[in-house]
C-alpha cells in the first residue's frame, strides 16, 4: 500500500479514488446540508478541525481540480434560492446578506481530504482510503464488510428487479443490432437509388440553365426585331408623307 503522502503528490491517484466518498463518513460523521448534497467552506472546515482559511487557501491552489469534482460558486438569484431552503439567513456572521457561497460536494470533500496536510482528520481519511483501496485489490478474499460501497450496491442492484430489467433491456438491443444488421442491405438500395436520382436532378438543372440562357437569347432578339419593325413603320409612314406632297405640288 502506497504511503497516505501519495495522495499529496499524485493527482492521478486522487482520481483514481475519488468516488470512495463512503470513507469520509467512516472516519467521521460528515453532515450536509438540507438538499443532502453540499456542505459551506466553514462546514468543511468544521469536519477537518481546521480554520476557514485553510480551506479556502487549498481551493484557491487547487481550483481547477476541484471545479472538476463538483465545487462550485453560488451568486445572486441562485444563492438567494439555495439560501432559502439550506441556510439560516440570521447568520450574523452575514449581517448585510452573503455576496456569494461555495459549495462542496462530497467528492470535493474527499479531494479537500486528500489534500489537507494539516489535518489528522484529512490524514485519517488518506490512511483509511488507500486501505479500503488494497482491501479492494485483494480479491476474492476480501469480505463484504470490506469490499467498496460502490461494489456492494452495484452487486445487490444487478440481483434484484433492475437487474432484470437491464437484462430485457440488452436482450431488446440485440434484437435492435440483428435488425440493423438486416436492414443494411436495403439502405444502402435506397441509398444507391437516392445517388442516381441526385444524378439526374443535376443534369434537369442544367438542361433547365441552359434552356433559360437561350429564353434571355431570344428576349433579346426579340427586342431587336421590335426595334427594326418601329423603324420600318417610321420609314413607311415617311415616304407616304412624302409622295402625299408630290401629288399635292
Amino acid at each position: 500500500m502506497p504511503p497516505e503522502i501519495a495522495l499529496l503528490e499524485s493527482r492521478a491517484l486522487r482520481d483514481s479514488v475519488i468516488e470512495r466518498t463512503d470513507v469520509l463518513d467512516k472516519v467521521k460523521v460528515l453532515t450536509m446540508l438540507p438538499d443532502g448534497l453540499h456542505i459551506t467552506t466553514r462546514m468543511v472546515a468544521e469536519y477537518f478541525e481546521v480554520g476557514e482559511e485553510a480551506v479556502k487557501s487549498l481551493a484557491k491552489r487547487h481550483r481547477e481540480e476541484f471545479h472538476s469534482n463538483g465545487m462550485h460558486l453560488l451568486r445572486g438569484v441562485d444563492l438567494q434560492v439555495f439560501e432559502r431552503s439550506n441556510l439560516d439567513l440570521s447568520d450574523s456572521s452575514y449581517p448585510q446578506g452573503r455576496a456569494h457561497l461555495t459549495l462542496y460536494p462530497r467528492r470535493a470533500v474527499l479531494n479537500v481530504a486528500m489534500l489537507l496536510r494539516d489535518s489528522d482528520i484529512a490524514r485519517r481519511v488518506r490512511n483509511y482510503l488507500l486501505e479500503v483501496e488494497e482491501s479492494a485489490r485483494s480479491g476474492p478474499e476480501v469480505g463484504t464488510d470490506q469490499l467498496p460501497l460502490e461494489r456492494i450496491l452495484t452487486e445487490r442492484v444487478l440481483a434484484g428487479p433492475i437487474g432484470s430489467r437491464l437484462d430485457a433491456v440488452e436482450a431488446c438491443l440485440a434484437d435492435v443490432g440483428s435488425t440493423l444488421r438486416e436492414l443494411a442491405p436495403w439502405m444502402a438500395r435506397v441509398s444507391a437509388r437516392l445517388d442516381g436520382m441526385d444524378r439526374r436532378l443535376d443534369a434537369h438543372g442544367r438542361v433547365i440553365c441552359a434552356m433559360s440562357e437561350r429564353l434571355c437569347d431570344l428576349g433579346e432578339d426579340m427586342t431587336e426585331v421590335r426595334r427594326d419593325v418601329a423603324t420600318l413603320k417610321a420609314e413607311s409612314v415617311q415616304r407616304r408623307a412624302r409622295r402625299a406632297k408630290r401629288r399635292r405640288g
